[in-house]
């Protein structure tokens, strides 16, 4: 999440959601018709200008509303706790030695006009969907590809919302009228694999003994299904806790030290709420809600989202299983926290809870990594921001892992072999430590290999913002099991957005127990799943 950056992230309601599959001819018609129509009406995913999540999955990106019909207006938290207008936060002065005021606007090299020097080059085209300041890193990284070679030429093209490059693909899948490359988010990737429309990345790796040691294995891992890698791992992001130091130190906590567990989360929250002007409790800790995020702390206890094994292996996922104890737990826990008016509930919109900790009116959060910047550019030096690893249930061994977000690269499969290996050569190209640091510096998402932080301007750019090596750190210590590799299923966009959602929701508002909440999820989920794999079997 990989999302991607607004002020939700992308919506995903029209993707891979069950539409008139069952009375389609065929295995690709059944698939086309399972991903379903209509087009978002979200702004472009942006990091450096704007704020959100996902980086895919997280990723998720851009301004959006939740699926189903259901609201994402803020609504009050239980016990009358409330977030009130934007305040200034502590006047306390944050260290020299940490970026807390607003950074300069990225410098990107000048844009290289997009006519190919040899008239006889191969052409490609590259669709993706990061508009604004990150579309225009885009556009500059295939022009650095463009000017180190004259052979093939690479024509990238903005799409809009990660659902309108989806349903364009999808339209143009019969007509073999496509691009040969395209930037797909993460949870798009099971209909990407049963569209039969890509060639695996596995296929060029195998064939050239590409190397893969340097590149991240938990990124890696997220694309990797039955043991072959289907697209390359492209902007990348994981979740942090977000901390308001200032808040911390007024508060009597340690503010060089972030609550690492559940229950250190919970106590900290109690101590840092305080009464607004009206005398009302303002929560001390705000988490959106967001599908993606309840994966992510199903991860960290190492349960999976689905069996068998996520969809990892050689079976797809067949059952949902996040309305067993584990998912329960999480949502006892949060729900808690709301009862006590320690919690804000503000809805889906993680752009909300963004805007209420940038004002310093909840001193803790979790987000994307990718949102590092946007937050300190909206705190704008008014306290400093610290940041930890995704909270978790305990601080054991036996503990796991987070999930990656965001999107890859793939390659499509009904283009001419010359053009196919011109766009192998392009993504490994655009994966070079060099280009992985300038994407990395100018966006805020990972670079996907290790090496890449050997380099000296991603040592400078860690030290200007040095709460990115949280992420970093939380990267490098994930373990590699189905749990943290993430689900794998053709109703993704569903089962998050309007069932587990939605769940969350009832729970948090009183609605529903948790155990009801996400048994009637699960079973929606289900219901579609079974749809789903039906349709392409």
């Amino acid at each position: 999440m990989e999302g991607i950056e607004g002020n939700r992230r992308l919506t995903r309601r029209n993707v891979l959601r069950l539409g008139v599959g069952t009375a389609a001819t065929g295995a690709l018609a059944a698939i086309l018709s399972a991903c379903g129509g209509g087009s978002a009406t979200t702004a472009p995913a942006t990091t450096a200008a704007t704020t959100g999540t996902k980086a895919v999955g997280g990723a998720t990106t851009a301004a959006t509303t939740a699926s189903g019909g259901a609201t994402a207006a803020a609504t009050a938290a239980s016990g009358g706790a409330t977030v009130a207008a934007p305040s200034a936060a502590s006047g306390a002065t944050p260290a020299a030695a940490v970026a807390t005021g607003v950074p300069p606007a990225a410098t990107l090299p000048a844009a290289t006009p997009k006519v190919a020097k040899n008239a006889n080059a191969t052409k490609l085209t590259f669709w993706h969907a990061l508009g604004g300041t990150n579309g225009e890193v885009v556009s500059n990284l295939t022009n650095q590809f463009n000017d180190s070679q004259s052979d093939i030429f690479v024509q990238d093209i903005y799409q809009g919302t990660y659902d309108d490059l989806v349903n364009k693909f999808r339209a143009g899948l019969q007509s073999k009228s496509g691009p040969h490359l395209l930037q797909v988010y993460d949870i798009g990737q099971r209909f990407m694999i049963d569209s039969k429309a890509i060639e695996p990345m596995q296929t060029f790796i195998d064939a050239d003994k590409f190397d893969l040691s340097q590149f991240e294995q938990p990124i890696l891992n997220y694309y990797t299904v039955d043991k072959k890698l289907n697209a390359m791992p492209f902007n990348t992001s994981n979740p942090i806790l977000y901390y308001n130091k200032d808040a911390f130190k007024a508060a009597g906590l340690d503010p060089a030290k972030a609550p690492r567990t559940w229950d250190d989360v919970a106590a900290a929250a109690e101590k840092l709420t305080k009464k607004d002007a009206s005398g009302k409790p303002q929560p001390g800790v705000a988490f959106a809600i967001y599908g993606w995020f309840f994966e992510q702390w199903l991860a960290t206890q190492n349960a999976v989202y689905a069996d068998p094994d996520n969809g990892r292996g050689a079976q797809r996922a067949t059952k949902v299983v996040y309305n067993a104890d584990p998912g329960v737990k999480i949502l006892d826990w949060w729900k808690g926290m709301v009862d006590k008016g320690a919690a804000a509930n503000l809805g889906r919109s993680t752009g909300d809870v963004q805007n209420a900790f940038a004002a310093g009116q909840v001193a803790m959060i979790t987000e994307s990594t990718a949102t590092l910047r946007p937050l300190i550019i909206k705190a704008g030096g008014k306290f400093e921001i610290g940041t930890g690893y995704m909270p978790r249930p305990t601080t054991g061994g036996e503990q796991g892992g987070i999930i990656m977000g965001g999107a890859s690269v793939y390659i499509a499969k009904d283009k001419a072999d010359k053009e196919k290996q011109a766009a192998w050569k392009f993504v490994q190209f655009i994966t070079q430590p060099k280009q992985q640091a300038f994407f990395h510096i100018n966006t805020g998402y990972f670079p996907i290999r290790k090496d890449a932080y050997d380099l000296p301007e991603v040592k400078e750019n860690t030290a200007k913002y040095p709460q990115f090596q949280t992420a970093i750190d939380q990267l490098h210590a994930n373990p590699s099991n189905p749990a943290t590799s993430g689900a794998v299923l053709g109703v993704f966009t569903q089962s998050r957005t309007t069932d587990v959602e939605g769940a969350i929701e009832e729970t948090l508002l009183g609605k529903s127990t948790a155990k009801a909440a996400l048994d009637k999820a699960a079973a929606a989920s289900n219901k579609a799943l079974d749809q789903y794999n039906a349709s392409v079997k």
